[in-house]
C-alpha cells in the first residue's frame, strides 16, 4: 500500500489514543470487517480502514506532548487526515468532575508551557495563543455519543464498578509533560487555571498541530483518578479494568454515526 492514496474519495478519520487500553476494541472491530492494512511511520502502526462504518486510520499517539504531535503531523501529512479525534483517560481536577465522568474537550492548553518573560505564561510562542479549540461540530457529534453512551450503559457500569455516577461534562482540558500525582499539585492546577476540568498529556498538542493545518479535532477523556496523591492507583485499576469498556462504548456509538464536517 502507498500510504498517500485515500482510503476512499473522502479523507479518512484519524483516530488516536495514548495506550492501548483507551482505543477498546477499535482494532480489533476494523481487522474483523476486513478491511484493514497497517503501515508503520516512525515506529508506530498506522491501521487504515473501514470500521463502524467510516473510513478510519487508526495508531497509538504513545504517552506525552512530543507523541501526540508527531502521531497528529503524520496523520495529516501521510494519511491526508481533515478531522482527528483523540481518545483517553485523564485526571479530574474541576469541581464535580468525577471517576467514571467523561469530559469532551472545548479548549485545550499546556498548562507547564512558559516561555515568559518573552511571550506571556501558557501562549505559544510566535502562535499568540494559549488555548486551542476543539471544532465544535465534531465536538458536538462526540458529545452526543457520550450522552448515548451514559444513558445506555452508564447504570450498569456505575454499579458493577462500584463509581460514584457517569456524567459528561464540557470545557477546558489542559496538558503537560508530567503525570499529576499529588494534591498540592491538583491545587496549584486549581489556583492557576480555576476553569480546567480534566489533566493529561497530549490533547493540547494534538489541538496545536491541528490548528496550524486547519484540521478539525475533538477530544474525549475518560476521568480515571483525581490527580492526587492516590492517582497511580487509581489510574492503573481503571485503564485495566474500565477504560476499554468506556472506548469501546463511546467509539463506536461516534463512528456509527459520524458525518464529516
Amino acid at each position: 500500500m502507498n500510504p498517500h492514496d485515500p482510503v476512499t474519495s473522502t479523507p479518512p478519520l484519524g483516530v488516536l489514543a495514548a495506550l492501548p487500553q483507551e482505543l477498546g476494541d477499535l482494532v480489533d472491530a476494523m481487522r474483523a470487517e476486513g478491511t484493514m492494512r497497517t503501515v508503520t511511520i516512525g515506529r508506530r502502526d498506522y491501521h487504515v480502514g473501514t470500521v463502524h462504518g467510516t473510513p478510519c486510520v487508526v495508531t497509538l499517539a504513545r504517552i506525552g506532548k512530543v507523541a501526540a504531535a508527531a502521531s497528529a503531523s503524520a496523520l495529516i501529512h501521510v494519511f491526508g487526515v481533515r478531522q482527528m479525534i483523540f481518545t483517553g483517560v485523564a485526571g479530574g481536577v474541576g469541581p464535580g468532575v468525577r471517576v467514571g465522568d467523561i469530559v469532551v474537550g472545548e479548549t485545550l492548553m499546556q498548562h507547564d508551557l512558559d516561555a515568559s518573560p518573552l511571550f506571556p505564561r501558557y501562549e505559544v510562542p510566535l502562535l499568540g495563543h494559549a488555548r486551542f479549540a476543539a471544532d465544535t461540530g465534531l465536538s458536538n457529534q462526540l458529545a452526543a455519543a457520550c450522552e448515548r453512551f451514559v444513558a445506555d450503559e452508564g447504570a450498569a457500569l456505575v454499579e458493577r464498578f462500584r463509581l460514584h455516577g457517569a456524567r459528561v461534562h464540557r470545557g477546558l482540558i489542559v496538558s503537560g509533560d508530567r503525570f499529576v500525582s499529588s494534591a498540592q499539585e491538583v491545587r496549584s492546577l486549581a489556583a492557576a487555571l480555576p476553569d480546567a476540568l480534566a489533566v493529561e498529556m497530549e490533547g493540547a498538542a494534538i489541538a496545536q498541530v491541528c490548528y496550524e493545518h486547519d484540521v478539525a479535532c475533538a477530544i474525549v477523556r475518560t476521568i480515571s483518578d483525581t490527580a492526587d496523591d492516590h492517582a497511580t492507583a487509581s489510574f492503573t485499576s481503571f485503564l485495566t479494568d474500565i477504560a476499554g469498556a468506556y472506548s469501546s462504548g463511546i467509539l463506536r456509538r461516534f463512528l456509527a454515526a459520524y458525518a464529516p464536517a
